[in-house]
């Protein structure tokens, strides 16, 4: 497993957590440290949110020690409010690694001229990231999508603006701002942005299974792999990644029981940064994710759906299982 370095920062592996909103807190990216990935990103954030400075925001900003190496991501549409937030992200918090977002598709991002809004201006790419690169001590790394549509696909332009600017790396999303999450990646524009920058890239991008992993470094040359909606309620993907880059051994999927009790120690950790009312309701999607794919799982989602407590959450996912382990043993038998 080939380590690499974003700026001084050193990566243990090529397998990073994707930043994603909503679900990358510090209770999902702590198991995913756990499992195994090199770096894990903080959901995104937005500037004005950090400029406030309200009270969710900071939590937004709250970083275990345990999860480092870690990237925090932020988004904006100005320079001066870009820059003063990445000033306080450098100063007050304990990330590794400042990630400015231009790969957000939502409308309410783009109105505000940030997100993917920028993959319509190299200039301006440039000369954000060299303010933001002016004003900290701590490394910049870009996030962006391969183009906003079909007609507008600038994204060696922009790798190496980016690159001109400052940044230390680039990740590249392999599809346009109109695709959103459909259609397929193109990762033969992420191979063109190896080719063209010196800094590290990381592909990102329909990275399903630790095969899809190696294939991407195969094929397009990049640094690393960055892993999103494949990681969520399974962590365990991060980790057969790793061991199957490392190895070249497949590890067999994890068993319902192994995913609840994780999906278990997921809720205690949210419960702790949020409290149990809003970390059940946050929970139930979660929940969801960590049964998807196992036989009668469809079926238990409503009851999912309607916990509220802790102790609720808990009775139904282990039924569940016990459930499942009771109808194996009677085929097995």
């Amino acid at each position: 497993m080939t380590k690499f370095r974003i700026g001084p920062v050193e990566l243990k592996n090529q397998v990073v957590l994707a930043p994603m909103a909503g679900v990358c807190n510090p209770a999902f990216r702590l198991i995913a440290k756990e499992f195994g990935a090199g770096l894990v990103c903080a959901e995104m954030v937005s500037d004005k949110a950090i400029l406030h400075g309200n009270e969710r925001t900071k939590q937004m900003l709250y970083v275990d020690e345990r999860e480092k190496p870690l990237s925090l991501q932020i988004f904006g549409g100005s320079k001066e409010t870009l820059v003063e937030a990445a000033k306080y992200v450098d100063q007050y918090t304990n990330a590794d690694i400042i990630d400015i977002n231009m790969g957000c598709p939502a409308p309410k991002i783009i109105k505000c001229d940030a997100g993917a809004k920028w993959l319509l201006d190299p200039n301006k790419i440039e000369e954000m990231v060299s303010a933001v690169v002016a004003a900290v001590k701590k490394p910049v790394t870009v996030k962006m999508r391969i183009g906003w549509d079909e007609d507008h696909i600038y994204v060696v332009d922009n790798a190496l603006a980016a690159e001109r600017g400052g940044a230390q790396a680039v990740a590249v999303h392999g599809r346009t701002r109109a695709q959103m999450y459909t259609g397929r990646a193109r990762w033969e524009y992420i191979r063109q942005v190896k080719e063209a920058v010196k800094i590290p890239v990381i592909g990102n991008g329909d990275v399903f299974t630790p095969q899809d992993a190696r294939r991407m470094l195969d094929e397009t040359g990049c640094d690393a792999v960055m892993i999103g909606r494949a990681a969520l309620g399974n962590p365990w993907m991060l980790y057969r990644t790793v061991h199957y880059l490392t190895t070249g051994e497949l590890l067999p999927e994890p068993t319902p029981r192994e995913k609840v009790e994780i999906a278990l120690l997921h809720m205690d950790r949210l419960i702790k940064l949020k409290g149990e009312k809003v970390a059940v309701r946050e929970m139930r999607k979660h929940a969801s994710w960590y049964l998807k794919g196992m036989r009668g799982a469809a079926k238990v989602k409503d009851q999912i759906n309607e916990q509220e407590t802790r102790e609720g959450m808990e009775r139904v996912l282990l039924q569940f299982v016990e459930q499942l382990e009771a109808e194996q043993m009677v085929q097995s038998a």
